[in-house]
């Protein structure tokens, strides 16, 4: 954890790390090829893939061919991965609460950096979306995302043109998960603590615990009062709390409420099978395996920095004038 500017900030990569360093692209392309990381987010996109060309797709990811190397279209399994549920789960929040929340178009997604949320989901009019994740895997994929480049060979769609864009009236920002100064690197871009946002975490590297609490504190820090954090994070974060528990789902669900708790969030957990039941009958029987990962949804109970700044300066300007008033008096 980093302390810059009275403000914890967090990173998921080691400072010490010459991942970002290289600027040969030869070079880059050996380190993507043993980065854990980046191989991590490019079986998420291959689950997506597969997925979208599924005979009955629970989602459709229109743009996320392009992102893959031709040999991981290879293994088209038809069987659901939790993954694949998880995403469904977090695009229909997203987009039922913006829907459904009077000022909310603020949106920050924290994101291995081959996400394409902010292109394929039908944003409403306005909408800021807000992409944390790794610099280099973001500019890789945009790039690929917007060169107008083919599905790869061996698909059932030939020929088809990514070209990318966010959904007309909406903008998207990127802020680099490496940033010395996140939250300020986030306002900088447009995002404000005194406006309703919702924030969605899936993907975004986290090397332990103490990572991803500097996350919960950034999102505290930045959300307003009653906004919501949801998406999934790795089960093997709750194993150096709950220990030979970890497979023991109320202490699993102890930990999660401690832990959320300590930032200002109340959280539910929510499962897999019953996120498989609620969007279709057949989903279920589809599943492939049981997930290591837990599905999550907080809401945020503290108010942010911005709204408490807001309030200091109003009780400062009404004292003052109090102070005044009573000298006129006098």
């Amino acid at each position: 954890m980093e302390v810059f500017r009275g403000r914890v900030h967090f990173f998921p990569f080691s400072t010490q790390s010459t991942y970002f360093s290289i600027r040969a692209r030869a070079s880059f392309k050996v380190q993507q090829e043993n980065d854990p990381f980046f191989q991590a987010a490019i079986e998420r996109a291959s689950l997506r893939f597969r997925e979208s060309q599924s005979p009955d797709p629970l989602l459709i990811d229109p743009y996320v061919a392009c992102l893959l190397p031709c040999n991981s279209l290879e293994d088209m399994d038809q069987q659901l991965h939790p993954y694949c549920l998880a995403t469904k789960f977090i695009d229909d929040k997203l987009l039922e609460t913006m829907q459904s929340t009077d000022g909310l178009k603020q949106v920050v997604l924290l994101t291995d950096g081959l996400d394409t949320r902010p292109y394929r989901l039908n944003w409403p009019k306005s909408t800021l979306v807000f992409d944390i994740c790794p610099d280099k895997v973001f500019r890789g994929a945009l790039q690929k995302l917007q060169a107008h480049e083919a599905y790869p060979y061996g698909t059932t769609v030939d020929d088809i043109d990514a070209g990318a864009k966010i959904p007309r009236g909406c903008m998207s920002f990127h802020v680099p998960s490496e940033s010395f100064d996140v939250e300020n690197t986030l306002c900088s871009k447009g995002f404000s603590g005194t406006r309703p946002s919702i924030w969605a975490f899936q993907g975004l590297p986290v090397v332990n615990l103490e990572s991803f609490k500097d996350i919960l504190s950034t999102v505290s820090n930045l959300a307003m009062k009653g906004c919501l954090f949801l998406g999934e994070l790795p089960v093997w974060l709750a194993e150096m709390d709950v220990g030979d528990q970890v497979g023991d789902l109320s202490a699993i669900k102890k930990w999660l409420d401690d832990l959320f708790m300590s930032y200002g969030f109340r959280v539910k957990m929510i499962e897999y099978d019953e996120v498989a039941r609620n969007l279709r009958q057949d989903s279920a029987k589809r599943v492939s395996e049981v997930s290591t990962s837990i599905l999550f949804v907080a809401e945020h109970l503290r108010f942010s920095d911005d709204q408490m700044e807001t309030w200091r300066t109003e009780f400062q300007r009404i004292e003052e004038e109090g102070d005044e008033e009573g000298f006129e008096e006098l």
